[in-house]
């Protein structure tokens, strides 16, 4: 058979081909949409991706626990403020975990932030009301911020819980404390340190307990212990300074002091030690070593008035009375009430005689509003009067003049018992 063809037709036909362009046209278009919506959904990673391949990519954010544990590593270092922000960082990430609520509230008592560890406990208690750390963070926290009556309850609740719990224990025995029950304090302070004696904070709360009784040498004994078991924190430290030098143990108060400063915390707390030793000298009446550490303690800390109030009162004992008077001034001036600040700022212009007459007439007579006001005792009440009666002795235009009346002190009401 022949069959004849039409040569004016190309031999393959270009139909097949056609189609076949169409589809990889539609399949390079689809691909091209795939590949934008993949840059633009995942940009970030792939931006990070771009900029570590030229050793420009930010730090990866932390997570929680890498930012808990880092914070607890600092605060074992004595950084506490830093610590507190490490964990404030993780609860960020995760608001409701106990675990972190805790050791954050914890961190904010150490740090005297009393008011919003109170609120920490109480959201540790909303995130699970059946653990007990929210109500032991939440009681503590009260009683540091003088609510201590209502705080009894608190721990209570918490003891519902969990009896075994030793920080209840803690915070039973220091709300106790507060509120003057002082063998209900003791008996839970015990048993705080008998349920868990390496905690600290059971301790010195427990120390404090001892020290109402008059066991001051126990109370040094667990102090020490509180030292012994967390010795960067430094709040153990000054307490049982204190307790030395109330038991005249003045050489051991100075050397725990010193301790503190070789730790190298942070400034707040330098400056307290060095005002601290400051006191020390000058109770041992080394006025030239306490006039140096009251210096230190002003340079570190200069709106510190507590530290003005006791230079003042060692350059009054060395009878720089000009130097007294600036100091107890920028003690006023700082919104301090010390009353050393008013009578010997007062004693300090009669000193000085002439003209600073009047102005010792007229501060001695508030300090003696001020005395009367709060029922001071007679250490500072009596040369405050001897100090009016000088100056109606020894002042021209004040003879004769009638020494003002102390006003009996008001009344403090009964403080309510909780619990």
């Amino acid at each position: 058979m022949y069959i004849r063809r039409d040569y004016s037709q190309p031999f393959f036909s270009n139909r097949r081909r056609r189609r076949g362009f169409w589809r990889w046209l539609l399949l390079y278009i689809v691909g091209i949409a795939a590949f934008l919506w993949l840059v633009d959904s995942q940009f970030a990673q792939l931006q990070n991706m771009a900029l570590s391949a030229i050793g420009q990519a930010p730090e990866p954010t932390p997570f929680a626990s890498e930012l808990a544990t880092e914070g607890m590593t600092a605060y074992m270092s004595g950084r506490v403020n830093e610590a507190i922000a490490l964990l404030e960082r993780a609860l960020q990430q995760q608001p409701t975990n106990v675990d972190y609520l805790y050791e954050y509230g914890r961190l904010l008592i150490e740090a005297n932030r009393a008011e919003e560890a109170i609120a920490i406990g109480q959201r540790a208690i909303d995130a699970n009301p059946n653990d007990p750390r929210g109500y032991a963070i939440r009681a503590y926290a009260m009683d540091l911020a003088g609510d201590s009556a209502n705080a009894i309850p608190v721990a209570q609740a918490g003891l519902q819980i969990d009896q075994f719990f030793s920080p209840l224990y803690t915070a039973l025995s220091s709300a106790y404390g507060s509120i003057n029950r002082y063998q209900q304090a003791l008996e839970a302070g015990e048993r705080a340190v008998e349920l868990d004696g390496s905690d600290p904070s059971a301790r010195r709360v427990y120390a404090f307990a001892l020290i109402n009784v008059g066991e001051r040498d126990a109370a040094i004994a667990q102090l020490e212990q509180a030292v012994s078991l967390n010795p960067t924190a430094t709040s153990p430290y000054f307490e049982l300074a204190f307790q030395y030098r109330a038991a005249q143990r003045f050489e051991e108060a100075i050397a725990t002091y010193e301790a503190v400063l070789a730790m190298a915390p942070e400034q707040n707390v330098v400056g307290r030690a060095y005002l601290r030793l400051c006191q020390t000298y000058w109770t041992v009446r080394d006025d030239a070593q306490a006039l140096g550490y009251c210096d230190d303690a002003i340079g570190i800390a200069p709106t510190l008035e507590e530290a003005y109030a006791q230079r003042g009162q060692v350059r009054y004992s060395r009878r720089n009375y000009e130097g007294a008077i600036e100091d107890f001034e920028q003690c006023v001036s700082l919104g301090s009430e010390r009353i050393e600040c008013w009578y010997l700022r007062g004693l300090s212009h009669y000193y000085l005689g002439g003209e600073d007459c009047d102005d010792a007439w007229t501060i001695l007579s508030e300090s003696l509003v001020m005395i009367s006001q709060r029922g001071i005792g007679a250490g500072v009440l009596d040369p405050t009067l001897a100090g009016l009666r000088l100056v109606t002795e020894n002042c021209s235009g004040f003879a004769g003049r009638a020494l003002p009346t102390p006003i009996p002190p008001t009344a403090i009401p009964p403080t309510p018992i909780g619990g």
